[in-house]
């Protein structure tokens, strides 16, 4: 999954919700205290099997949500994927 911040310019469509595996779960299981991988594990094994876990990741990071497990990813983990956008948007212009 490549994602390209230019394609993030858009106004986010949250329709997808609806079809979220996550989709009445306790929201203290996606946004625990703490980010180390054993609490965020359980909320992780939900969005791996979520229909939309790339349209979450998508919003994630278009509306630059910076707490919480979007998409299966951590918000370390989205810091760092953003990161990896733009060192390679740097290296091909």
């Amino acid at each position: 999954m490549v994602f390209a911040l230019n394609d993030l310019l858009f106004e986010p469509e949250d329709s997808w919700r609806d079809q979220a595996a996550c989709s009445g779960s306790d929201n203290e299981l996606f946004f625990p205290v703490g980010e180390d991988e054993e609490v965020v594990a359980p909320a992780k094994s939900i969005c791996a099997a979520c229909p939309v876990k790339d349209d979450c990741l998508q919003y994630a990071l278009a509306t630059n949500q910076t707490e919480g497990v979007w998409g299966g990813m951590s918000a370390p983990e989205r810091r760092r994927l953003r990161r990896r956008i733009r060192d390679r948007q740097r290296r091909a212009s």
